[in-house]
């Protein structure tokens, strides 16, 4: 019989954040920021295999933005995780370069549990009972995706179409499918067997850096490189930046999965949120009796189904509904909710002034 091999928990924390604008900014995204809990969405990550018995769990390794390395160093103290890895990337190069490094430094036994840090799970057990139907297979060299149980017909989300079952409660990957529009995501959601993508994975460090060499020996060759002139001060690992810059730039999913044969998915029905925008996170939060989901100083009067989010001037309200209302560092935001992919907009007209001005 062949024994669990040990999982590393890989936090990914390279994202900007810029959808929960004006709170979420690139010197703190919105990974760094208490929105869910009193612990920030970083901490809660890491946090997220404490009390899983599928396999021992070792040291967890950040791969993150080497701007954020002071505020990582601290929140990790916060949060009393004393054992860990930082590897700060000088630069982003997506996902799959990302992974890489983690990979390399791990021993090739390891089981990587990959997760980007700005998710919330708020059903943790069913998390740790995917992953442990995933460990037989993970043992067997297969790279496995845990996809979230669809509940609407979002277009916001990559889907994965699950095949054959091929172990207990997992489905072989038919294929992956990018962003739809409502018409396909209805029909896929009508279809039953597919899955939102949520970037979750977990692989043997060997077998995903085998796959890595297959398809991307490029990106494995700069990855080894900047690991090889890195510099390592502490719990940080600093990738020397000349060779990192030769990586290609690119996702897991394109650069890897869609091209094994050996991929695997356990669908789940975990609480999981993306947290992509504001309209997300008024969806996760919890609300009075009016539908309001309020942090802050904030008063609403006669208020309904409006998300209020303050750091410091009392927000006031008054017989309005469907709002959501952002004073955060000076700025202040109002749209209606169910509007707020348009903070995009926002965040290009604030660096398309910056570039202006620069111009003059």
């Amino acid at each position: 019989m062949i024994s669990s091999p040990t999982i590393v928990p890989v936090i990914l924390s390279g994202g900007s954040g810029t959808r929960l604008w004006p709170v979420s900014r690139p010197e703190r995204p919105k990974q760094l920021l208490s929105l869910t809990a009193e612990e920030t969405m970083l901490q809660l990550t890491v946090g997220r295999t404490d009390g899983c018995a599928a396999a021992a769990i070792g040291r967890p390794v950040l791969v993150a933005n080497a701007a954020h390395a002071d505020i990582i160093a601290e929140q990790m103290k916060a949060a009393g995780i004393d054992d860990h890895l930082v590897i700060l990337e000088p630069f982003g190069r997506n996902t799959a370069p990302a992974i890489a490094l983690a990979a390399l430094e791990a021993r090739p036994d390891d089981a990587l549990l990959v997760m980007p840090s700005d998710h919330t799970i708020t059903d943790i057990a069913a998390f740790h009972a995917a992953i442990a139907r995933a460990l037989p297979l993970v043992n067997e060299g297969w790279l496995v995706t845990f996809g979230i149980t669809p509940d609407a017909p979002e277009t916001g989300y990559g889907y994965i179409q699950m095949g054959e079952i091929c172990s207990d409660g997992v489905h072989q990957v038919a294929r992956f499918v990018e962003k739809p529009n409502a018409e396909r995501a209805a029909a896929m959601l009508e279809q039953g067997d597919h899955a939102w993508n949520a970037g979750i994975f977990l692989f043997r460090a060997d077998a995903y850096l085998a796959a890595l060499g297959r398809h991307q020996p490029a990106m494995l060759a700069a990855a080894t490189a900047a690991l090889e002139g890195a510099v390592r001060a502490g719990k940080q690992i600093t990738p020397d930046p000349q060779a990192f810059a030769a990586s290609p730039s690119e996702s897991i999913d394109y650069a890897i999965m869609e091209h094994e044969p050996l991929v695997a998915c356990v669908p789940v029905d975990m609480g999981w949120s993306d947290v992509g925008s504001w309209d997300a996170l008024h969806a996760i939060s919890v609300k009075d009796a009016g539908g309001n989901a309020v942090r802050g100083n904030a008063l609403p009067i006669g208020v309904n189904n409006c998300l209020i989010h303050t750091d410091g001037p009392r927000v006031t309200l008054v017989d309005v509904d469907d709002l959501i209302v952002v004073v955060s560092q000076g700025e202040v935001m109002i749209l209606r909710r169910g509007d707020s992919q348009k903070v995009r907009k926002v965040t290009e007209a604030i660096r398309d002034a910056a570039v202006l001005q620069a111009a003059e």
